[in-house]
């Protein structure tokens, strides 16, 4: 199993496609050089000053640009033995692989024709970048860490052994709910996320044996064993021997989505496949997990 624009402005072109950038970027030569708008002397100042406005999605090791639309794409591109021309986007922009004997001309003419894709990547690829850093968790005394989709804050107390969460009270204010570790304020960051992290696996561990077993007796399958696990590209799996393997961090998101995962792998133990009948049967016991899905491909893992 495998996440609104941040942009206040369409990156698509109005009527007639994307423009060539100073008219470097369609050259019918076929010109090997890079597209480099600062040294291109055909650039008129009217067409200059607008690219100045123009979003910009510039790879680090770009060599060429073009103007996708409304945005002004840095790209890479590397020579290679293929047979047609392929693009990624990725965390660093977009790539592109083309074959030795294909032109400039082919190479934009392909990227102007996944315009529209392209630019949702990049766009999309920037958001969730923004959201990473907003993600990022300074572990310190009353950092807060998010747990079953709500804020929890964190007091370090020496006097307590181990971890203890106590709930948010609606007679206290602020209303909020802590996590107390048996830790000295001069504790460094380590130290914090580590009982932390330790302390949500413990939880997870109690919550996810309560869920399979909640949606294997309505699935009538039997789950030989649970295990947690730290995959970087996966939220859950399951075995035909009836293993399930569930990722811990789903302890930070709302028990819809640990439900929806859940629900699917066990699925899996009848269906190991994507098939229509496997959507069939999460929804038999989930009918409206797809909000669920939606949320999970969008959310962003807090470290």
């Amino acid at each position: 199993m495998s996440q609104g624009p941040v942009l206040q402005f369409s990156l698509w072109a109005d009527d007639d496609g994307a423009t060539p950038v100073a008219g470097a970027l369609a050259d019918a030569a076929g010109a090997s050089m890079p597209a480099n708008l600062a040294s291109d002397a055909r650039a008129s100042v009217p067409e200059a000053a607008l690219l100045g406005s123009l979003p910009v999605f510039r790879h680090p090791r770009s060599d060429r640009e073009i103007r996708l639309g409304k945005a002004l794409v840095g790209y890479e591109c590397k020579r290679v033995r293929r047979r047609s021309i392929g693009m990624v986007v990725s965390d660093e922009g977009l790539s592109v692989r083309a074959p030795t004997w294909v032109s400039w001309v082919d190479i934009e003419q392909a990227l102007r024709s996944k315009e529209r894709w392209i630019c949702a990547k990049l766009l999309d690829q920037r958001e969730r970048a923004r959201k990473r850093v907003s993600a990022q968790i300074d572990w310190r005394a009353g950092c807060q860490f998010p747990y079953l989709g709500e804020a929890v804050t964190v007091v370090l107390d020496a006097t307590l052994t181990g971890a203890r969460f106590q709930p948010a009270s609606l007679d206290a204010a602020p209303c909020r709910h802590t996590l107390r570790l048996g830790l000295p304020h001069q504790a460094d960051p380590d130290q914090i996320r580590d009982a932390v992290q330790a302390w949500m696996q413990r939880q997870a561990r109690e919550l996810f044996a309560l869920r399979v077993q909640h949606f294997a007796l309505q699935l009538g399958v039997e789950v030989k064993r649970i295990g947690l696990s730290s995959a970087r590209t996966r939220w859950g799996s399951a075995s035909a021997d009836g293993s399930i393997r569930l990722h811990w961090r789903l302890m930070h998101f709302s028990h819809s989505i640990i439900d929806y995962v859940v629900a699917h792998e066990l699925a899996h133990l009848r269906e190991m496949n994507h098939s229509p009948r496997f959507w069939d049967v999460v929804r038999s016991v989930l009918p409206e997990f797809d909000a669920a899905r939606d949320q999970l491909r969008r959310v962003v893992i807090p470290d």
